[in-house]
């Protein structure tokens, strides 16, 4: 997943369809010079719907579908003919996808399963015919109801990665390089801040042909909450995530401050990801002795659970698998 391929927010201006007007039509014909009132109803304007796709992992394909304009319903016409519907217009988005008001930042929907399709934009509703106010009283009504009209205004599509643990540490703790060691994937890897600029996912493979999804996403800094780095871009991403996995590297100069800069990061961003179940793995700890490490545990939270790994020796992998596999599935226990 390039970042070039990699889109996870657009805006496009969309409108829904006018319903067809409602026909005012006597019947007429040669037998019939007179006939009672048989105006058909207009038909429905088009929708706008959003619709799931698991097989899609970006928002590109829509980066120039900028402007959305459905067709609106035909009009109604005599011998109680209704018209035909407008077409609707189906927008296929990745799983983790939500659809926002521009103007009030209203959530407007939410897409989290595949083949789910959520209506964004109601087409407007097509008039009656006269043929339908017809009364004792009023044998020849001379009106018909216009088409209702569409929905039209600016919306803002963003993807939120949907992952089963989440990644979260300063630029150069070693995600991406966890991350290429036990799934995968093959993220980008070098020595210098912001390696990766997009999310990547990956499946690991647990016992049993069990598997669960992990997602690197980019690094946070402090004040990633009021947007300095690549902020609200990256935390967005691990509102989804069942598990946040801090990974804070052994060479760190103090690991309980990192590790509260990263939880207060998140809590200002939103309280509620604090609800998740954190998880603490200290990587590169090839270079560790059992000194080192004992020194290490007591900086570290008594509640959080942690673990030593190093992705290049492989040290401490299965047992982190295992770690993250118990605490996605203890509810099950």
């Amino acid at each position: 997943m390039e970042k070039s391929n990699f889109v996870d927010q657009i805006k496009i201006f969309a409108r829904s369809g006018h319903g067809g007007a409602g026909s005012k039509h006597f019947m007429r014909n040669k037998l019939t010079a007179k006939g009672g009132p048989d105006g058909g109803d207009g038909g429905r304007g088009a929708h706008i719907i959003l619709k799931g796709n698991a097989q899609l992992w970006t928002l590109l394909h829509l980066r120039y579908y900028k402007n959305v304009l459905a067709e609106d319903g035909e009009n109604g016409s005599g011998n109680n003919s209704t018209g035909k519907n407008g077409k609707d217009i189906i927008i296929e988005v990745p799983l983790g996808t939500i659809a926002k008001n521009e103007e009030t930042g209203e959530k407007e929907a939410e897409i989290l399963e595949d083949g789910q399709e959520i209506i964004l934009m109601k087409g407007g509703r097509g008039g009656l015919g006269n043929s339908n106010f017809k009364t004792s009283t009023n044998q020849a009504p001379e009106y018909a109801q216009p088409g209702e009209e569409g929905v039209e205004g600016i919306k803002v599509l963003e993807l939120k990665v949907l992952a089963d643990v989440g990644l979260v540490g300063f630029p150069n703790a070693g995600k991406s390089t966890l991350l290429s060691s036990i799934t995968a994937a093959k993220p980008k890897i070098a020595d210098y801040a912001f390696t990766t600029l997009v999310p990547q996912l990956g499946m690991v493979e647990y016992r049993d042909v069990r598997s669960f999804c992990i997602a690197d996403l980019p690094g946070i800094i402090e004040g990633a909450a009021e947007g300095k780095g690549l902020g609200h871009r990256f935390l967005r991403h691990i509102e989804r995530n069942s598990i946040l996995l801090f990974l804070i590297p052994a060479d760190s100069k103090d690991h309980k401050a990192e590790y509260e800069i990263l939880k207060s990061e998140l809590e200002k961003y939103n309280p509620e990801m604090l609800q998740k179940d954190f998880v603490i793995a200290i990587s590169k700890s090839d270079m560790l002795d059992d000194e080192l490490k004992e020194a290490i545990e007591k900086e570290l939270p008594k509640k959080i659970p942690h673990i030593f790994i190093s992705s290049v020796t492989g040290y401490n992998l299965p047992q982190l698998k295992d770690l993250l596999w118990n605490t996605l599935n203890k509810s099950a226990q």
